[in-house]
């Protein structure tokens, strides 16, 4: 079983699958996975060359938080890449469910996000126990995501257990906002601050993959072929959150790592 060590000079990429509900994954990836079962999921993320397997509990309710817990003890000695486990984006839901899985992880040094000014209170006690690292994530705002660090470092987090995700659009103006608060955060962080001296996450990709130039025909063909250009646009999105600094890289599109890592 493989151990983070991750720092403001790593650069990994991350493969993120949905796992509780698979049928979510983005229908290209799906086309390299060539499978729903969970089981299988993780057996092909094992022998991909991914940096991290990023499992998104994508539950609906509170109620599925149970379900989640069990799936997730079912599989962790199936696992055999560094894990990051990540929540719905739904700050009632993740505030319950991701203390639950963290609380039933078999190992230290797991990535554990996102984790907001919503939900940092009830999640980062958990990490702290059990020695994991958390992604925190702000708006596209470089005070705010000073902010949530301090705070959670109030609270016992180690600075050297911090990621720090600023946020980014998947294109368009969204994009260039979050890649100049990436830069400005790196600049900073340079100059000696030290709570904005910490690795950065990226998960411009799947921002990238929801955009409808990545997900529909209804365009010339001079666009290109839909699958080709929705690799394109996640690879793109990609390489520019690494020239801004991201330390960790989300991949939702198996295929591309190996472009990524070549690019790189």
């Amino acid at each position: 079983m493989n151990e983070l060590n991750i720092n403001k000079n790593s650069r990994l990429f991350a493969l993120q699958i949905n796992i509780f509900n698979p049928k979510e994954n983005f229908e290209i990836a799906q086309k390299d996975f060539k499978s729903e079962s969970p089981s299988d999921l993780i057996s092909y993320a094992n022998s991909s060359n991914c940096d991290i397997l990023a499992l998104k509990f994508n539950i609906q309710t509170i109620e599925e938080i149970s379900s989640a817990v069990e799936l997730l003890k079912s599989f962790l000695q199936q696992i055999k890449k560094p894990l990051m486990i990540c929540g719905t984006s739904d700050d009632e839901i993740d505030k319950l469910l991701l203390p639950e899985l963290t609380k039933n992880l078999d190992r230290k040094n797991c990535i554990i996000g996102n984790i907001n000014d919503k939900t940092y209170k009830h999640i980062i006690p958990n990490i702290v126990q059990g020695g994991h690292y958390a992604v925190l994530k702000s708006p596209i705002d470089i005070n705010l995501a000073k902010e949530l660090n301090i705070l959670s470092a109030d609270m016992g987090l180690s600075l050297d257990k911090i990621i720090m995700n600023t946020d980014i659009g998947g294109l368009g103006y969204g994009y260039e906002y979050g890649f100049s608060i990436m830069e400005k955060v790196r600049l900073e962080g340079e100059k000696g601050d030290k709570y904005l001296d910490l690795p950065l996450f990226s998960d411009a990709s799947t921002e990238s993959l929801r955009t409808k130039e990545a997900k529909s025909d209804d365009y010339p063909p001079s666009w290109g072929e839909l699958d080709s250009r929705a690799k394109m646009i996640e690879v793109s999105a990609c390489t520019g959150a690494i020239a801004a600094g991201a330390n960790i890289i989300v991949v939702n599109i198996p295929s591309n790592i190996q472009i990524l890592k070549e690019l790189i």
